[in-house]
């Protein structure tokens, strides 16, 4: 069997669950999730080994029209990721009309012409048969349109598991010859502290009030393992724009701030494998998402 290995990356619009879905392949989450838009901020390398070859999906923010410049640098990271790209899956929710900004994506695929090219109509769960069977006309229709066509359209329901085996087979089929990129065993390069960081955005992200969501940033200032074994310090900042956010992150009496470390805690442990005390601080960085050199501390 000729065994092959490569990149793909998901791109659409934001919220149409590139990360769900990543996370679905992987097996394991790798990629935070939320309801809110603009939840994904870096290209996070997700793992899928099978027999037949390695996939290496590079989960990206979701394309949209930024208002800052934190929202121009998620994009051109977008840009710079599709051009190292194997295969691109692009994601349109079958339960969602393609729109303008679907075009808009799909009119920018054009100029990677040296990657495949995949439609994956998403959750498909959502959706009867019939709305599913109009999601795969439309998308087909655009794609012949504006890049003669795809190599392959494929629906799927990553909260369902419906289709993501055949996902799977048809992106590794798409990919070079070659062998594996990574261990068998891996399921992400990312490094613990940016996890944990995501973890805590995550955490926040469910607690924050509407206004919040996009002036939220979170670093791990430090892991600690406790030189008795019994637990492992974890030391993380969650940085907002104003001192009035800050208020409200930490809630009256400190509530909210603490509900954020306890929806944060479990997941941490099972990614750290043992007991985490986590301390949390909020802090402000005055209008970072606009500031080159705020941008640059908080790793953007």
């Amino acid at each position: 069997m000729t065994h092959r290995s490569g990149f793909v990356s998901f791109v659409g619009r934001p919220n149409v669950g590139k990360s769900t879905l990543t996370n679905a392949l992987v097996g394991e989450k790798v990629a935070i999730t939320s309801s809110k838009p603009q939840t994904t901020r870096r290209a996070i390398r997700g793992i899928r080994t099978t027999d037949a070859g390695q996939l290496v999906i590079v989960d990206t923010p979701g394309v949209h029209r930024p208002r800052t410049l934190l929202g121009e640098r998620l994009n051109d990271l977008v840009q710079a990721t599709l051009g190292d790209v194997d295969v691109i899956g692009f994601c349109t929710p079958a339960d969602e009309r393609i729109g303008p900004g679907d075009r808009f994506i799909v009119e920018q695929l054009r100029d990677h012409p040296r990657a495949r090219k995949v439609a994956i109509v998403t959750k498909t769960d959502k959706a009867g048969r019939g709305r599913v069977a109009e999601a795969l006309l439309a998308v087909q229709a655009l794609g012949e349109e504006v890049l003669g066509g795809w190599d392959e359209i494929v629906p799927v329901s990553a909260l369902t598991a419906r289709q993501l085996d055949e996902l799977a087979a048809t992106l590794i089929a798409l990919l070079p010859e070659g062998p594996s990129l990574y261990g068998d065993d891996a399921v992400t390069e990312e490094r613990d502290a940016d996890r944990i960081a995501e973890l805590v955005r995550e955490a926040a992200l469910a607690a924050a009030e509407e206004e919040l969501p996009h002036s939220i940033a979170v670093t791990v200032e430090e892991i600690a393992p406790r030189p008795d074994g019994s637990m492992t310090d974890v030391y993380a900042d969650i940085w907002v724009e104003r001192d009035s956010q800050k208020g409200i992150v930490i809630g009256r009496g400190g509530q909210r701030l603490k509900a954020i470390g306890a929806e944060a805690r479990p997941a941490i442990e099972a990614l750290l494998g043992g007991r985490v005390y986590l301390s949390l601080h909020v802090k402000v960085a005055k209008d970072w998402q606009r500031d080159p050199k705020l941008l640059g501390r908080l790793g953007f």
